[in-house]
């Protein structure tokens, strides 16, 4: 049994399979290190504000229980994910598990067994290890499903540690929104068309629970896509994600030739931190508000969450077409039903009008 405060080594790459504990606030959370390698903790809230320095409040948002939206904050050293099930913290400072040196980026992933978070930590053990890592032969090729391709494109990726984690996230979510989405396509274009050829109260309620699903799903892909949008709108918010930038600036000689100087003075560091990293140190020194490189990466998932969102609102239209349709055939059965009922009793009053008239001449009723 796994006390609080004690960490559970897992191999890398092995997928977490361990049974929850029993208990009406899930604590567990994996660690996972620049290189890749995880560790399982279960411990509590004030744990976790310690060791990766957030407040209460940022903490509360990752909570299951609460009915947070989605959000992406940036902390002086630590990014703060909620998305749908996706409860991550991706700190600039921690200690490292395999590494010599401090400090490193880590990412703290909440209920890692939940079967949606699982392929999450599979991506972040393949794609969080730094160039320099794979180069010197540390990664297995068999982890990378394109094999030697998967590896060299992953060699190339010149991201800060921060910003790879943040992609992995970000991937995840956008992939399972459209999956959902997908899903919700599929049931509910049959529906319709089944409803527009019969009109019948199972065919009715089928719809009718599809629209809820849609609506639902709408409002969740809705949020994320916001989210994107709002800080795509604020240079300052996407700052505060560069996480390595602030480290370097905080930890960095001042001048560009110092830094140059820390790094030749420093091989075992400078062998260690990856070029992304160094990239980052050189760039604090050219622009400290240059978020371009962010901005390019939310733009790409804020165009693929964005389509979702139109594919929803395709099928919002379709179902609402569908709808008008129907209504227009209720509308024509009805005004039918009414044209019969009036020309029924017209013909019953004149039948009625002729039997006693026919009755007066037989002298069958009184004048």
């Amino acid at each position: 049994m796994v006390r609080d405060g004690e960490v559970v080594q897992v191999d890398p790459g092995v997928e977490v399979v361990a049974k929850k504990k029993t208990q009406t606030v899930a604590r567990s959370w994996i660690l996972m290190d620049c290189t890749g390698e995880g560790e399982v903790l279960d411990v509590d809230k004030y744990a976790i504000m310690h060791r990766v320095h957030i407040h209460a409040r940022d903490l509360r948002i990752l909570d299951p229980l609460l009915s947070y939206p989605s959000t992406i904050l940036g902390r002086e050293k630590a990014i703060v994910l909620n998305l749908e099930h996706i409860k991550a913290i991706i700190t600039a400072e921690e200690v490292s598990l395999s590494l010599s040196f401090s400090p490193v980026n880590t990412v703290l992933l909440r209920d890692p067994t939940d079967e949606n978070v699982i392929p999450v930590v599979e991506e972040l053990h393949r794609r969080l290890p730094p160039v320099n890592v794979i180069r010197q032969g540390q990664v297995n090729i068999k982890e990378y499903p394109g094999g030697q391709n998967d590896m060299e494109a992953s060699v190339e990726d010149e991201s800060p540690f921060e910003f790879r984690a943040l992609e992995v996230a970000l991937e995840a979510i956008c992939s399972f929104l459209a999956a959902r989405t997908t899903e919700l396509e599929s049931a509910a274009y049959p529906a319709l068309d089944d409803l527009t050829s019969k009109i019948s109260s199972r065919n009715l309620d089928r719809v009718r629970k599809l629209k809820s699903a849609m609506t639902r799903l709408t409002a969740r892909v809705q949020k994320v896509r916001d989210e994107l949008e709002q800080l795509l709108d604020d240079d300052d918010d996407m700052a505060d994600l560069y996480l390595s930038r602030k480290l370097a600036g905080a930890s960095s000689p001042v001048s560009g030739s110092g830094a140059a100087n820390w790094f030749s003075a420093s091989p075992t560091i400078g062998s260690k931190i990856s070029r992304a990293s160094r990239a980052s140190v050189a760039t604090l020194f050219v622009d400290e508000n240059d978020v371009e490189e962010l901005e390019m990466l939310l733009e790409a998932y804020f165009m693929q969450i964005d389509g979702t969102f139109n594919r929803l609102t395709t099928l919002r239209e379709y179902i609402d077409d569908t709808e008008d349709y129907i209504n227009i055939q209720l509308d024509n059965h009805r005004n039918q039903l009414i044209q019969v009922v009036i020309a029924t009793g017209i013909s019953c009053t004149l039948l009625f009008l002729l039997i006693v008239y026919h009755a007066h001449r037989k002298g069958l009723i009184g004048s």
